[in-house]
């Protein structure tokens, strides 16, 4: 990876980041949804068009459904089309699921071209743009078909959470308690204290969380870019989070799922006797407060436990598991026994 993302509260720097990143400006093609491109596809466009001799545009229908082959197979087409060459790039627009589709497409395209991540989304600035994993989805299973893919830059711009739905904030909010419990027992502290100003899109407390959260993940990566080791404990709360996922056929977001899947993994930490009884309904009480589900409705831990066996974590030994520590600190371990995963399940269950 390159630097750590570049936050700056709107996109009227961009034009003077691309010039510094040496990324030759000839064509480029920026790609977002339905819901980002008529937001600022113009003013990115403009921004663009300051360092490159053409700019190319494109839009897909928004919404996970459409993370798939058939839509990355779209693009590429209209890459091709337009003559993207290898050393052009893509720009994009949006939030995970743009992120990984156009990461994915500039990963396999010409075998490899540049692509920036422009994230518009909470989760996106802190987390999906970071890292390089893009991917698409195959039937129900999430991320299935994908590569590691590290943009020259991630340039994210706060003000566009001003246009995030509240329902996509919160989810956001799932990956930052996520980033706090596994590596940063001060955020966690702010998280609780601060909740407050954490609502406002123009605070300092929410920029500097997003650049705490984007820092610490920015680092894991460096040390372990493709996933060998302590890169895994980024996956706390994926693991059943990913399965309930699947489980509610994607009707809940990302951020949601994850955050019942902390509380899963925070209760088998418990039972370990890892973390304390009272920390573990702290962890509850913090996900409560920032309107995040720590119970789900109409769950089958039977089939919840076989939709973990199926997750791209699994190892030889059995299922890649993160547990806590101590607020604050997490470690991975292939020993989580399937009486342990079915009690985290059923503890949160409504």
């Amino acid at each position: 990876m390159r630097d750590y993302p570049i936050i700056k509260k709107t996109f009227s720097e961009l034009s003077d980041a691309v010039l510094k990143s040496g990324i030759p400006h000839n064509s480029c093609m920026l790609v977002g949804d339905s819901n980002t491109m008529p937001l600022y596809g113009k003013t990115v466009e403009a921004e663009l068009l300051k360092c490159f001799g053409r700019v190319y545009t494109y839009s897909f229908q928004a919404g996970e459904q459409y993370k798939t082959l058939a839509s990355v197979e779209a693009l590429i087409r209209e890459m091709q089309k337009c003559n993207i060459r290898r050393n052009d790039c893509v720009f994009a627009l949006g939030g995970g699921v743009t992120g990984d589709m156009a990461g994915f497409a500039a990963a396999i395209y010409l075998r490899g071209i540049r692509v920036v991540q422009l994230p518009t989304s909470l989760l996106a600035m802190i987390d999906s743009s970071i890292g390089g994993k893009t991917a698409v989805d195959l039937d129900a299973y999430k991320n299935m078909i994908g590569a590691f893919h590290m943009p020259e830059f991630i340039y994210a711009a706060t003000n566009t959470l001003k246009t995030l739905p509240k329902r996509e904030f919160v989810s956001g909010m799932g990956e930052v308690i996520k980033t706090a419990l596994l590596a940063d027992r001060e955020l966690f502290e702010l998280l609780c204290e601060k909740h407050e100003e954490v609502w406002d899109p123009e605070s300092d407390i929410l920029t500097d969380l997003i650049a705490r959260c984007a820092a610490i993940k920015t680092d894991i990566v460096r040390r372990d870019p493709k996933e060998a080791g302590e890169r895994a404990l980024l996956n706390l709360g994926h693991t059943i989070g990913h399965a309930v996922e699947k489980y509610k056929d994607f009707k809940m977001l990302h951020g949601e799922c994850v955050a019942a899947g902390l509380a899963a993994a925070s209760y088998i930490s418990m039972r370990r006797d890892l973390i304390s009884e009272n920390d573990y309904k702290r962890i509850n009480e913090t996900l409560t407060l920032y309107g995040l589900p720590t119970k789900v409705g109409d769950l089958d831990p039977d089939e919840i436990l076989k939709l973990t066996r199926s997750d791209k974590k699994m190892s030889a030994a059995g299922i890649r598991f993160v547990l806590l520590s101590r607020i604050g600190n997490a470690f991975y371990t292939d020993d989580v026994s399937e009486e342990e995963l079915l009690a985290g399940i059923r503890s949160i269950m409504s």
